[in-house]
């Protein structure tokens, strides 16, 4: 692909990933639809052959394509040109752009064929929709206005959740789904975006502006939120064409190179940490400089501009590469599992059922019976599997508690030199004077705030490292539980029809029951999982239950110890006495976070332990509920085995079966999956030749 680009080629290549989705949907449909005729077709003949779980899967898959979309979270602080960034990716001035009012809420962009804008609210108040124009009257705001209540750790619509624009442009048709930040507040990113969204995105498009880099904010951020969480992250460096503009002489090319190249050590030298894939540096990939109102206004004027010289086609370029070949793959290649999975379980139902034709009722029954030792066999797998995982799950939910407990209980050591990047302005000591004591108070709480979501961001990595290494051990246990739950299955075949049954798909996530490919994340059908992919390497998504407790993990019980009547009493008499002269503001420091300390300190422990109890059963929670999902499949592979001889068994003992009609419907069964199966791998492996 060359470094001209076009937005174009970008939906092109979008285009192709939603065609070979469409293709892939309705071969898995075929699929289905020929399993549901084959069990109904099955009770007038010789009996069903238990597909219920593969229809259901099949289906769930299916959905789960047809809805399928890129979604990219963009982030950025206030007046780093985000909606202009926007809008020249989408080709329209859809968004309010800096210039302009700011979108003041999260807003999540895709595709409608009517333009219409939904706002949803956390009290539970219905959604309310409206036209767009009336949306950005209503829930847009000065960028001044934006800035104050930035700096002052306020929402200007606290009673919005989100709002979803639905928009008939090309780039969402084709199948992206943006979701827009209003701005880089800590406690709205902690709650609402960091965990949330960042967990359920694809890629996220971090924008940040060249006459600002990388401020204090931003590295703050991107340390706590971004940093070890196995994103993946486009910088994309806003208005650089405004290097030139801020130098003396414009027309110096020396000068504009030596500003640019010390420009680009500064972004280089805070991002490149986040650049490092398995130990490759891929920065080339994902640091990009633009001049996004350039690129706008000659998108405006001509949709098929190339936008040379605006850094847009490298960036779209490097974006649709990660998207239609990295992630369309990751994602299409599990439904191609889905789908050979599903017709080795026909084809070895089908290589067993027209044996069995021929045995007469008692032959039938004393074969079944003779089975059943094999059948406790894979109750017995199930069982120990189960145990693996309680067993896993109490060893890291007491592990993930107690580390939770002793860093909390640690935090005092290091206080007094982690808060001193945090505390207030020392000016805030005139609030002794009249009419400023509310000002210092919300200026402390809103400080001690940033310190703890700090604090409990870092150690969430290492739960969240604690969480991925667990989900890894079992991903391995899951693994080699399958391969004797297949052993077993085979020697059920073999005691049935006197010989095996041999799977021809090499690879082990085809070859392993379906159970054990969805525990080892080879295919992934959680709806809780917008974008689709494997989390964790498992098929489960326990990142997104662990939001439901960490997004809360007592932070509101830690401000509660630095009420009014804190900053009133033993802070306001220790720094009653010290005045507010220069000689005295170095101790004043040095008493205000010394006393925040002690009072700190002192209520630590009782913290910690109201805490642990949460924490232990979220950690519980996570793992109960992946240990149910993995039981539930394993007795419904179990049952839909001895549900297909029970059906064989009552219809030969009720009717006379003819069994060249039966081979000749089961041939055909076979072959009809077989062929959806091999159209599945076809369009896989064209997209894999793009």
């Amino acid at each position: 692909m060359s470094s001209t680009v076009t937005a174009g080629s970008l939906l092109g290549d979008l285009e192709k990933v939603a065609r070979v989705r469409r293709e892939i949907v309705g071969y898995l449909e075929r699929m289905t639809d020929t399993l549901k005729q084959g069990e109904s077709e099955g009770k007038s003949s010789s009996g069903g052959l238990g597909f219920e779980r593969n229809i259901e899967d099949l289906t769930l898959a299916t959905q789960n394509l047809r809805q399928g979309v890129f979604r990219l979270l963009v982030l950025g602080d206030m007046k780093r040109g985000k909606s202009t960034l926007l809008n020249a990716l989408l080709g329209e001035n859809l968004l309010p752009s800096d210039v302009n009012p700011c979108t003041a809420v999260l807003t999540v962009l895709r595709y409608g064929a009517e333009k219409k804008v939904t706002v949803y609210f956390k009290d539970g108040k219905s959604p309310h929709r409206m036209d767009f124009k009336t949306f950005k009257q209503q829930y847009t705001i000065d960028p001044e206005e934006a800035k104050q209540l930035e700096e002052q750790k306020k929402i200007a619509f606290p009673d919005v959740e989100y709002a979803v624009v639905e928009y008939p442009l090309p780039l969402l048709e084709k199948g992206i789904e943006i979701v827009d930040s209003p701005g880089l507040n800590d406690t709205e990113a902690r709650n609402e975006i960091s965990l949330n969204y960042i967990n359920n995105c694809h890629a996220i498009l971090f924008v940040l502006r060249a006459s600002q880099p990388c401020t204090l904010a931003e590295r703050r951020y991107l340390e706590n939120y971004i940093k070890g969480r196995s994103l993946t992250v486009f910088f994309l460096i806003n208005a650089w064409d405004e290097v030139r503009d801020s130098l003396i002489d414009p027309d110096d090319t020396k000068e504009l190179q030596d500003a640019e190249w010390k420009l680009r050590q500064v972004f280089q030298s805070n991002l490149a940490e986040y650049c490092q894939v398995d130990g490759h540096d891929i920065y080339e990939e994902r640091v990009f400089e633009l001049s996004s109102i350039n690129a706008l206004r000659r998108r405006l004027k001509n949709p098929e501009d190339t936008l040379a010289g605006t850094g847009f086609p490298a960036f779209t370029e490097a974006l649709s590469t990660f998207l239609t070949q990295e992630r369309a793959i990751a994602e299409l290649r599990q439904a191609r599992t889905l789908a050979r999975q599903t017709y080795n379980h026909v084809r070895e139902a089908v290589d067993r059922r027209i044996p069995l034709l021929e045995q007469d009722v008692n032959e039938l029954k004393r074969r079944i019976d003779s089975v059943e030792p094999e059948f406790n066999k894979l109750t017995q797998i199930r069982d120990e599997f189960k145990g693996e995982i309680l067993a896993v799950r109490d060893s890291k939910a007491r592990a993930i508690a107690d580390s939770f407990r002793d860093y909390i209980l640690n935090l005092g050591n290091t206080f007094e030199t982690d808060f001193l990047r945090y505390q207030p302005d020392i000016g805030f000591l005139e609030f002794l004077s009249a009419g400023r004591r509310e000002e210092f108070n919300a200026a402390f709480q809103q400080a001690f705030q940033q310190y703890l979501n700090d604090k409990i961001s870092a150690w969430e990595l290492t739960a969240t490292g604690e969480m991925r290494e667990a989900f890894s051990e079992l991903t391995r246990k899951a693994a080699n539980f399958g391969a004797a739950y297949n052993q077993v299955a085979g020697a059920i075949n073999e005691k049935l029809i006197g010989q095996k049954i041999y799977n021809t798909n090499l690879e082990s996530e085809d070859n392993s029951p379906t159970w054990a490919s969805w525990a080892m994340g080879f295919i992934s059908l959680a709806t809780a999982n917008p974008a689709g992919l494997l989390l964790a390497g498992v098929g489960f998504d326990w990142k997104n239950i662990l939001v439901n407790w960490i997004a809360v993990i007592g932070i509101w019980s830690f401000l509660g110890i630095f009420s009014v009547s804190f900053i009133a009493g033993p802070l306001g008499f220790v720094l009653l006495g010290l005045g507010v002269g220069a000689l005295q503001v170095d101790q004043a420091r040095k008493e205000l976070v010394k006393t925040t300390k002690k009072e700190f300190v002192k209520h630590l422990p009782q913290l910690a332990q109201e805490q642990w109890q949460s924490i232990h059963q979220g950690v519980k929670d996570c793992f109960d509920s992946y240990e149910r999902e993995v039981s539930k499949r394993i007795d419904d592979d179990i049952n839909s085995r001895k549900s297909e001889l029970d059906n064989l068994l009552k219809q030969k003992e009720s009717r006379e079966i003819n069994r060249e009609t039966e081979v000749k419907r089961l041939k055909n069964l076979d072959a009809d999956v077989s062929s959806q199966c091999r159209n599945v791998e076809s369009v896989y492996e064209q997209l894999l030749a793009v």
